[in-house]
């Protein structure tokens, strides 16, 4: 059975992009890659929102290449990369009939509205938010508001030399 992780970055004051949607603010080129290829090595699959998609082609090459990316969008393209599935789905369906087919990591990469329609159905196992020691004042939110709290245990806090700080989280089993 799959495993769902939101493994994101958020500014200080909690928006994963400027108001623009731009994501230039983040740390680039650092010595340090925060565990990123560790944690990608034990990704099977992505599953990302239409804007995530197109913000990632806009980067240049496909930085997913190999592995299946899963892109919810009510306008999917007529073509894409083979990698590529286009998903017309809720989450909660999807994750019934595509990623309990994984048996590791289906990292949910964003954005703010798949991972609120992902955390309102109760479908992500783990948290990880890498705090950016930025404050944008506005953009993009964690997340988009959610219908009731979702009580977290925190699992783990890793800081860096940087002032990037690592929070691990899984929903809390007490209600």
């Amino acid at each position: 059975m799959a495993r769902i992780v939101y493994y994101v970055a958020a500014s200080l004051d909690g928006f994963i992009a400027d108001a623009t949607g731009g994501v230039d603010w983040l740390p680039a080129g650092e010595p340090d890659d925060y565990g990123y290829a560790e944690f990608y090595g034990g990704v099977e699959a992505m599953v990302m929102g239409r804007r995530t998609y197109d913000q990632a082609l806009s980067f240049g090459e496909w930085p997913y290449l190999g592995k299946p990316a899963y892109v919810f969008t009510h306008s999917p393209p007529s073509s894409g990369l083979s990698d590529i599935r286009f998903v017309q789905s809720n989450p909660a369906d999807f994750v019934n009939d595509v990623a309990d087919g994984y048996s590791g990591t289906v990292w949910l990469v964003g954005g703010a509205n798949l991972a609120d329609q992902f955390l309102r159905a109760g479908l992500i196992d783990e948290f990880w938010v890498f705090v950016i020691p930025t404050i944008l004042g506005e953009g993009v939110p964690l997340f988009g508001g959610a219908d009731s709290p979702t009580v977290l245990e925190l699992e783990s806090v890793q800081s860096h030399a940087d002032g990037v700080v690592r929070l691990r989280y899984y929903p809390s089993k007490k209600r």
